[in-house]
């Protein structure tokens, strides 16, 4: 895969949540076919009929995950922690030649909102180390409000990309930017644990500061 020219339909796997499913609706929007995955595809088939009733000129159809992953170009896991390892293992021989982007944040409640990194370093790394060579695992959308990510609005949060490929990078950028975000290289895979940690900082000032949407804005710097 050289560019997002070459994708058409995006696979969002475990994609029922608000994360997931504002990223489809996003991309959706932006003309590209969603393939929501879930553990039952019952769930993912009534996810894609909401996301159809909002978005009726979108395509959108719901399967269980393999299946779903088996369908994408490329492959977005939206899942929590928990959840992260059962999902890659089943799915993973279906990812062959993908990149897969990681959104996952080592959350451990109830203590959410302290840092508590595996003892890997970050959850995109563990995904890379479950997927092998099968798929490229790139990181990114951590920090955003997944509860406002079903609006067409521009969000006031941008989107740190981290991956040990420069060019897979760049399509993971271009795909936040069809989302709607602005997007940014934060180098290889491994500094994605700065991008996880900061998920459980924006949780606390989101509860210090009695709001519910923190987020990160670069400055200093002009996208290239």
């Amino acid at each position: 895969m050289e560019n997002t020219q070459d994708i058409n339909t995006i696979s969002i796997i475990g994609g029922t949540g608000a994360l997931g499913s504002g990223l489809a609706a996003r991309w959706a929007r932006a003309g590209y076919r969603i393939v929501i995955g879930s553990r039952q595809a019952e769930k993912a088939e009534a996810a894609a009929a909401a996301l159809r009733a909002a978005l009726p000129d979108a395509s959108i159809d719901g399967a269980q995950n393999r299946a779903a992953a088996e369908a994408g170009d490329i492959a977005v896991l939206t899942v929590p922690f928990a959840h992260q390892r059962p999902t890659l293992e089943d799915i993973r021989d279906r990812l062959a030649g993908k990149i897969l982007i990681d959104t996952t944040v080592p959350l451990v409640p109830p203590k959410v909102a302290r840092v508590q990194m595996p003892v890997e370093g970050c959850a995109a790394v563990i995904a890379q180390q479950i997927v092998g060579d099968n798929a490229t695992v790139v990181s990114a959308f951590q920090n955003v409000a997944a509860d406002l990510m079903a609006s067409d609005a521009e969000l006031a949060c941008d989107v740190l990309v981290a991956g040990d490929k420069l060019a897979d990078r760049e399509i993971v950028i271009m795909l936040a930017q069809k989302a709607g975000f602005a997007a940014w290289h934060a180098g290889p895979l491994a500094n994605s644990a700065a991008m996880e940690a900061l998920t459980s900082v924006l949780i606390f000032m989101n509860r210090r500061y009695a709001g519910s949407h923190a987020g990160i804005r670069m400055t200093g710097i002009s996208a290239a």
